[in-house]
């Protein structure tokens, strides 16, 4: 499997609350394309939410997101981390 890093946009003012929400309804649909949502980070001044996932590709990561509502502006595979 792939990881993957997807950021979000124009989420101004998202709080601790609407991250855990957003995050759990990636996390219930998440089995239907095989795809593993392991981690989210938001900044709420700049309106940017950053997700960690690992999956079969970045068009799986992308209808997820899609479902929950919450389509990604990017997706990047990781190909290399120390």
């Amino acid at each position: 499997m792939a990881k993957f890093m997807d950021v979000h946009e124009g989420m101004v003012g998202i709080t601790p609350e609407a991250l855990k929400a957003a995050h759990a309804g990636d996390l219930a649909l998440q089995g239907e394309e095989g795809v593993s949502f392991d981690h989210a980070w938001a900044d709420p001044v700049s309106g940017k939410v950053f997700c960690i996932s690992t999956g079969p590709s970045a068009e799986a990561i992308q209808r997820v997101h899609t479902r929950n509502g919450i389509p990604p502006t990017e997706i990047h595979e990781i190909t290399m981390e120390v």
